[in-house]
């Protein structure tokens, strides 16, 4: 099996009001796999506590680094987030996850399941959406889905790009 070497500088995965405990523990796995780090922004719909996890099959906690922050604000603030290293997925964005240029560090921000990233947030950084393309008339992909394909393609193009 090829091995994908750390990166210097981890792609950041950032979860905002996540709903579902499954899709966090997939997205979870999937850092802790990819060396990336993950972000989880409150209020979150599931309880984080270590027997809950552990009910919910969410094994993976010791080998991320997870991040709670109680704002997306409060994220950017703490972390000195630059907005041109955003990535705000989105259904509604134009430019596609094929069409951007992902770097190491880049933060990869996903909203919740039913309703996405606020309106709010898309608006304050309009050139920063980006979205996983779909057949016309189909629902959105699954969360921990396209989280995968978006952290996947960061990788190819930073760790096998030449």
């Amino acid at each position: 099996m090829p091995h994908l070497a750390r990166l210097a500088e981890p792609l950041n995965v950032v979860l905002v009001k996540p709903l579902i405990p499954g899709n966090t523990g997939n997205i979870a796995r999937m850092c802790a796999v990819t060396g990336s780090r993950l972000h989880l922004v409150g209020p979150l719909g599931f309880s984080i506590a270590d027997r809950d996890l552990k009910r919910a099959g969410l094994d993976y906690w010791d080998k991320v680094f997870v991040g709670l922050a109680p704002t997306f604000d409060e994220l950017v603030a703490e972390h000195r987030v630059v907005p041109a290293r955003l990535h705000l997925f989105t259904a509604s964005a134009s430019d596609t996850h094929f069409q951007r240029r992902f770097a190491p560090g880049d933060w990869l921000v996903f909203g919740q399941e039913d309703s996405g990233l606020a309106p709010e947030l898309l608006a304050r950084w309009p050139d920063r959406r980006v979205s996983v393309p779909q057949v016309d008339g189909t629902r959105s992909l699954n969360l921990s889905t396209c989280a995968g394909i978006a952290v996947y393609e960061a990788l190819r193009q930073i760790a096998f790009s030449g």
